[in-house]
């Protein structure tokens, strides 16, 4: 094994270390012999070993960035749509060929292993994408992040179709996807709910007297996200929501057991579903929690990490960084305020300073009727200290606006931050935070003229903007090898850490016959599943076109149908309706000698059905 000095440099893991690691984990399980294990096995085994791997190199890294005093980025956002980890961290961790090799002698494939990982429920769209791929850049370029959201039982939903028709069934993720989790049940936070409180005035410092409040425990487990050049490992840091402790009380009755498994449920329920449905207000105060639960727990975490690191809280916002993703965790905003005056006793002055210092928030959205927004009587019930600040933000910042703007009231009501019985999550996220980036040069331009217009004329310095993308280590050489190593003939391997790289095609615009390849790709297996009816897969997604011989009397019809998967309760049926209507379902007439057929042509397929 290769020494490590920390200076970031990736530990080299052997082959055979590797093999030694997956079959040590193993024999935890009962397996003596490799040989033996199911795929299943093999994967839960895998998955330990990697993360002990991940684990190691961590520890590395955050020495290393302590030595160097660095700043850490702290990413908020209510969901993260990572997909499945095994090949991702295995390629990040430089050890994916080795791993198929592995699986070879053991009589499998890494394609079968990989089978049995499901996709975590953790995000559902192009929100919690463009969140998983910063926490791998931020990783791949080194930097110390940590991302932050919520342990959902369930994603928003599973998809089947029936007859056609889309059913909606619940994704139970948790309970076989959750062996990437690392529990970090020591790191639990208490967040408090509801309630009432009083305000004292004690040797000239405001003392907040809290009670009545409902609480809710919140139980850490962190994804490790690895780099691709250096020894960085970072967190995304997961809440789940628990009681906050066993009960002491002698159930008499079983009115009172049933009290008390009714309590737990609701509590628990609070991190049970990605997204629940908020068409009433039951749902709306759900999702309320969810986002208070997410910024409370986060905020305690990072605020304790750093206090135990410096001893006090001076500098903070010169070392933490911490960044809204859209408007659902703006409630740091008010947390941050209320965790610095009500528990390390600053003064407003001096708490506001660190928090516009320190927050910054990305917006999403163009729409005025898609920025997020909550009734003032459902925020004030369930949020009473946290309303009691936003007021107060909202009366200095709207003085503000009077001196800027006298008599301009309409002016001053769209940009205040609680007017019309409304709180105004995108308002509060401006005025609380030192940058705002919309997510392309086009966003941010309308948001500036737009709907942020008076914003932006009256504080232009905060605008700025932040192009998202995917990341094309995943995306293109991991997605797509095939042409990865095209690319590395025509412009060098460099573009596969460097995406700048790949401006370098420019200089074959004129050329265009030198960026085209077309290779021919065999179907792994041709299962005839009855005379005239076969089943082909290719053991992989392809795009392209499917292309055959076929000889038969002249006049007979032969039925192409490609697909991307295959009927949930038939292996061997294609399903070739896909999305957006879309029919991969093709006849041909023969002629009578040897045809040659090229349907579905430009289409992406990984099986095909021939009748």
């Amino acid at each position: 094994m290769a020494s490590n000095t920390n200076n970031g440099t990736k530990e080299t893991i052997t082959k055979q270390q590797l093999k030694e690691r997956i079959e040590a984990k193993l024999v935890t399980r009962g397996v003596i012999d490799p040989l033996d294990a199911t795929v299943e096995q093999l994967y839960q085994a895998t998955v330990q070993a990697l993360k002990d791997i991940m684990l190691e190199e961590r520890e590395k890294f955050k020495k290393r960035i302590k030595a160097n005093s660095g700043k850490k980025v702290c990413y908020l956002c209510m969901e993260f749509l990572v997909g499945r980890f095994l090949k991702n961290d295995a390629v990040n961790l430089g050890v994916y060929d080795d791993l198929c090799e592995i699986f070879t002698e053991y009589g499998t494939s890494f394609d079968k292993v990989y089978a049995n990982e499901v996709d975590p429920g953790l995000g559902n769209g192009g929100l919690g994408r463009l969140a998983a791929c910063f926490m791998d850049s931020l990783s791949a370029c080194d930097y110390a992040a940590n991302g932050y959201s919520l342990l959902y039982e369930n994603g928003l939903f599973k998809q089947r179709i029936v007859d056609g028709e889309q059913v909606e069934l619940t994704d139970e993720w948790l309970s076989s996807g959750g062996v990437w989790l690392v529990p970090r049940p020591e790191k639990s936070v208490t967040v408090r709910l509801g309630g009432k409180f009083d305000e004292k005035w004690e040797n000239g410092e405001l003392k907040i007297h809290n009670y009545e409040y409902d609480e809710v425990k919140a139980v850490p487990y962190d994804l490790l996200i690895p780099g691709t050049t250096t020894n960085a490992v970072n967190k995304i840091r997961l809440w789940r929501a628990k009681k906050p402790h066993a009960s002491s009380i002698s159930y008499t009755s079983q009115s009172s057991y049933l009290k008390r498994l009714n309590d737990v449920d609701n509590i628990e329920s609070i991190t049970k579903q990605l997204y629940p449905k908020d068409d009433y207000d039951e749902g709306k105060l759900l999702r309320l929690t969810q986002q208070y639960l997410l910024v409370s727990a986060s905020l305690q975490s990072i605020i304790s990490d750093y206090f135990a690191e410096n001893g006090s809280l001076e500098g903070f916002q010169d070392k933490v960084a911490i960044h809204i993703n859209d408007t659902h965790p703006a409630l740091c905003i008010p947390e941050l305020m209320r965790i610095f005056m009500d528990v390390y006793s600053y003064s407003w002055e001096a708490a506001w300073e660190i928090v516009v210092k320190t927050v910054s928030y990305t917006n999403h959205t163009v729409l005025p009727e898609a920025l997020e927004c909550w009734r003032v009587d459902l925020f004030s019930i369930k949020l009473p200290r946290i309303y009691a600040i936003v007021c107060e933000i909202n009366r200095r910042f709207t003085a503000d606006l009077w001196n800027l703007y006298p008599g301009d009231w309409d002016r001053i009501s769209k940009m205040a931050i609680v007017a019309y019985n409304q709180v105004r999550m995108a308002n509060l996220s401006i005025v609380g935070s030192h940058t705002v980036n919309g997510v392309s040069k086009l966003h941010s331009d309308i948001l500036k003229k737009t709907i942020f217009h008076d914003f932006y004329k009256m504080t232009p310095w905060k605008f700025t903007n932040v192009t998202n993308g995917v990341v094309h280590r995943r995306w293109l050489n991991n997605s797509n090898p095939a042409l990865a190593s095209l690319l590395d003939e025509l412009i060098g391997s460099e573009f596969r850490e460097d995406a700048s790289q790949l401006s370098k095609l420019c200089d074959f615009r004129n050329d265009a016959a030198k960026l085209l390849t077309v290779y021919e790709v065999k179907p792994e297996k041709i299962i005839k599943i009855e005379p005239g009816k076969y089943f082909i897969d290719f053991g992989k997604e392809l795009t392209g076109y499917f292309s055959m011989e076929v000889k038969g009397n002249k006049g007979q019809e032969v039925r192409i149908m490609c697909a991307e998967e295959t009927e949930e309760n038939d292996p061997y049926l294609c399903r070739y309706s896909m999305r957006c209507y879309c029919l991969y379902d093709e006849t041909c007439t023969l002629s009578g000698e040897t045809d040659v057929f090229d349907k579905s042509k430009d289409k992406d397929y990984d099986y095909a059905g021939i009748v």
